[in-house]
């Protein structure tokens, strides 16, 4: 089967690719390298089943050349990363709401099914845990930028399942929890990359606000795993899915989970919001999924620890600190 990947060049959609490639099937992968970048994939280009179009999800002739071509879309290209939302507030809705039209219009044109990459932020400031696929979402006010991002990947899910009600293609959207791993970068907000690069570099860990706000962590692996269970899983379109972690944990607690692991000297320094973002800004109190929907569906466990992923991010970020 061949598959186009928006975005593919990022850090979940280049493990998805090797896992495709890997299934034997034909990988298109799109990026305009934003935030993603083709070195991401450099260990795939001897595979003869991939190819890279370096182009934006806005490029109409691109998208339809591709959808045209492939048999199942996946749709992962997004403004990601709370320092480049509100960094890039409007590029950032463009690239969400009209770029993701574009692609819902191409796959209704050539009748393509399509997975929808969506976040745990739409769940905004739920308190409440764990988070179901049918729970409200409680967003802040219009003038906090953080909130653009959860209202953008919203409609996002609202356009394309009524898309699927009106029976132009199928559809399946997954929204996923804090997804870390191998070749996450931390250049866009990312808290477990950043800390571990702090850490192994014997430098302040730097814990925004109390620490108190938690979150659970999905290892890319296990977001990959279920992604591709719900790819061959015919059932799963028209439907929404949580895919995280279980193991709940305070920021703070896992700043000194990755001290300890890293074996590091580093402090542990808190430092308030206003002096990372100078900006009005708020943060999600806590962040835990319900994953028993997609349990129930295709038998979906995580498989790694927070532990097991906290070392994967340290031997990883080790690694791409020796090479530079």
């Amino acid at each position: 089967m061949r598959y186009l990947i928006t975005g593919g060049a990022g850090f979940i959609g280049s493990h998805l690719c090797e896992a495709l490639l890997d299934s034997g099937h034909a990988v298109y992968v799109l990026d305009d390298e934003t935030t993603g970048s083709r070195a991401n994939l450099s260990h795939l280009f001897t595979n003869r089943e991939l190819r890279f179009i370096p182009g934006s999800i806005a490029d109409e002739k691109i998208l339809a050349r591709l959808v045209g071509t492939v048999h199942h879309v996946i749709h992962l290209a997004a403004a990601v990363g709370v320092k480049y939302i509100l960094d890039h507030p409007l590029q950032s809705i463009l690239t969400n709401v009209v770029g993701t039209e574009k692609v819902l219009q191409a796959c209704r044109e050539f009748e393509k099914p399509l997975f929808l990459a969506s976040t745990s932020e739409v769940y905004g400031l739920q308190t409440h845990a764990p988070l179901r696929e049918t729970d409200y979402s409680v967003i802040g006010a219009t003038s906090v930028s953080r909130w653009s991002y959860a209202c953008s990947k919203a409609l996002d899910e609202f356009m394309a399942l009524a898309f699927h009600n009106q029976g132009a293609f199928p559809v399946t959207i997954a929204r996923f929890f804090n997804t870390v791993g191998p070749r996450q970068s931390p250049a866009y907000g990312m808290v477990m990359p950043r800390l571990v690069d702090q850490a192994i570099r014997n430098e302040a860990m730097t814990v925004y606000g109390d620490g108190s706000q938690s979150r659970t962590f999905t290892h890319v692996k296990d977001c990959v795993h279920a992604v591709m269970g719900l790819l061959a899983h015919p059932e799963a379109a028209g439907e929404v899915y949580n895919i995280g972690g279980t193991e709940e944990v305070s920021i703070l607690e896992l700043a000194k989970r990755v001290k300890t692991l890293s074996e590091s000297q580093s402090e542990i320094k808190l430092v308030p919001y206003s002096e990372v973002y100078n900006r009005n800004f708020e943060d999600m109190p806590r962040r835990v999924p319900d994953i028993s929907k997609l349990e129930k569906t295709i038998q979906f466990h995580p498989q790694y620890s927070l532990d097991e992923i906290i070392r994967d991010v340290i031997s990883d970020r080790k690694r791409r600190s020796a090479l530079n």
